[in-house]
């Protein structure tokens, strides 16, 4: 049961705590979509964390489990529209770490590139884990109209 019904509050509830806000980031923007490897995250979540977290996620409706057709004993993890739209936030969060708490200039490269391109670029990367999450087609511009999301350093 939510304390009360702000959306601040209701968003605290649901991805407060240290461990969710960091599997998303590593599906979003790692692209790690297998149990082994969320669970190499640099910051060492243990096993029992990262199936919780899984767990709850799934049941929040911030990812999809579903089997991995290369191996039986696989799952392949998914984000949801729901998660894709925290991108935005998660883009912001990173940021402001940079900026205000002073992280590593390697790790925040995908926040300022994103937050460097505007909202075009930010829509085709939600696009583009629309695809290669949800199986949907890129919504907003044609591919060939789509700014290209540069990471690397």
């Amino acid at each position: 049961m939510n304390r009360s019904e702000c959306p601040v509050n209701l968003a605290v509830e649901l991805l407060g705590d240290r461990w969710s806000l960091l599997v998303l980031r590593d599906v979003m923007f790692a692209g790690k979509r297998h149990y082994r490897e969320l669970l190499a995250s640099d910051e060492g979540i243990s096993t029992k964390v990262l199936a919780e977290r899984l767990r709850s996620l799934t049941d929040a409706g911030l990812l999809t489990r579903s089997d991995d057709p290369t191996h039986k004993q696989k799952a392949i993890y998914s984000l949801t529209e729901r998660s894709i739209a925290l991108v935005p936030v998660l883009v912001q969060l990173g940021i402001w770490g940079h900026r205000q708490l002073g992280a590593d200039d390697g790790l925040s490269r995908h926040a300022e590139t994103l937050d460097r391109g505007g909202r075009p670029l930010c829509e085709a990367f939600m696009d583009d884990l629309r695809e290669a999450h949800l199986g949907a087609q890129a919504r907003r511009l044609p591919r060939g109209d789509r700014p290209a999301l540069e990471l690397t350093g």
